[in-house]
């Protein structure tokens, strides 16, 4: 995939979990929240419909603060990625001031773990320089941390 250093931001990492588990963590709503924001901040309601047009919603709880994060997915390939944005809502609707679309790519390793590569695309530089100042590496490297610590503790 080609990306575009004006407007995408990249985060590779290997992950010491299978792709089918990591897959499962991130497309069941109960095990999102256990992961999808760095702590303390959480995720207090989750609803995914997982199918091209389904929906991927969230709510945060952010120092208190509630933060409510309306998406559709755009690709669903099972185990391998997902592409979701908050350019749309379920049902094609468009939203007032979109922020991005997340790609998401899982690789299996021969040892059993995942290469894991995330993608924010942003619909204009300066909207990737606001997520990059935002704290996009550590924080989506947290991500990646607590996904892995979760998906660990449930290694069967």
């Amino acid at each position: 995939m080609e990306l575009d250093p004006k407007t995408d931001l990249k985060l590779e990492r290997i992950v010491k979990a299978p792709r089918a588990l990591v897959w499962e963590c991130w497309t069941t709503p109960e095990h999102i929240k256990h992961f999808f924001v760095p702590r303390p901040h959480r995720v207090t309601e989750c609803d995914i419909d997982l199918r091209v047009g389904g929906r991927f919603n969230t709510v945060f709880d952010v120092e208190g603060n509630e933060m409510r994060n309306e998406g559709v997915f755009l690709e669903v390939v099972p185990q391998q990625k997902l592409v979701f944005t908050d350019t749309y809502t379920e049902g094609w609707k468009p939203t007032e001031n979109p922020f991005m679309t997340a790609i998401l790519l899982l690789d299996e390793m021969a040892d059993g773990a995942t290469r894991y590569t995330a993608i924010a695309r942003h619909r204009t530089p300066d909207s990737r320089k606001t997520h990059e100042d935002m704290g996009f590496f550590s924080g989506w490297g947290t991500v990646v941390d607590q996904l892995e610590e979760y998906a660990r503790s449930l290694a069967r």
